[in-house]
């Protein structure tokens, strides 16, 4: 499939929507890529499961300090108030509702809001790490996916038929075709791609589209 947003292009339109001061969580892998793309005057304070508060950019490539890493097992820079805690107290924020908004990856998201990102069936390798915690401990949960799986099926589906990461959890769903809302069970598109036909984009959605007011164009910038 060709005309479609890449991975930095759909982090880019994800990070356009946490508000300055969020505390944010960002899911492992793509997810921690809308870090780079916070707007100009925002600042929001990233959260790791494993114990960092209010970290800064990756550092430059030969200056890393392997004892400052992230969930990922990535390196990061500390930030003027930057705090460290026990994983302990870290999960303890998450599951104390203190995080505004986690950002995750996904396998399938059902209508329903329901999101599987942990299992890729009895042959996969699990890796369910801080996920469980996030889509319940988050106030709001996002998740940022290519539409389709590499192979052309949807990603958004009308029920998981993969291990369940949580239930009713996901509100909005960034992809390299569209923004889609989770709202009464359905999926409200949001905006789209102009080149794409509201009809060609349903063609490669597993439950129905609704739309519910305008729907926009989804532009982003070249990066």
């Amino acid at each position: 499939m060709t005309g479609k947003l890449t991975n930095a292009q759909i982090a880019w339109r994800a990070a356009q929507d946490i508000q300055d001061g969020a505390y944010v969580n960002l899911g492992i892998g793509f997810p921690e890529m809308v870090a780079r793309f916070q707007p100009a005057g925002r600042q929001a304070i990233f959260h790791t499961e494993n114990g960092i508060l209010g970290f800064g950019e990756a550092p430059a490539a030969g200056e890393e300090d392997w004892d400052l890493i992230n969930a990922g097992k990535k390196a990061v820079t500390i930030r003027p108030g930057t705090a460290f805690f026990h994983h302990a107290d870290s999960f303890a924020m998450v599951r104390g509702g203190h995080l505004d908004v986690a950002i995750l990856g996904a396998y399938q998201v059902a209508q329903s809001g329901d999101l599987a990102n942990w299992s890729t069936g009895p042959k996969g390798v699990p890796a369910v790490g801080g996920a469980m915690d996030l889509v319940h401990g988050a106030k709001r949960v996002a998740v940022i996916t290519d539409h389709v799986t590499k192979d052309g099926r949807p990603k958004l589906v009308q029920a998981c038929t993969l291990p369940l990461t949580g239930v009713a959890c996901v509100t909005r769903v960034y992809t390299s075709l569209a923004v889609v809302d989770i709202e009464g069970g359905r999926f409200v598109l949001r905006e789209k791609l102009a080149a794409l036909s509201f009809d060609d984009l349903q063609s490669l959605t597993g439950a129905p589209l609704h739309v519910d007011g305008a729907v926009t164009d989804l532009t982003v910038p070249e990066l």
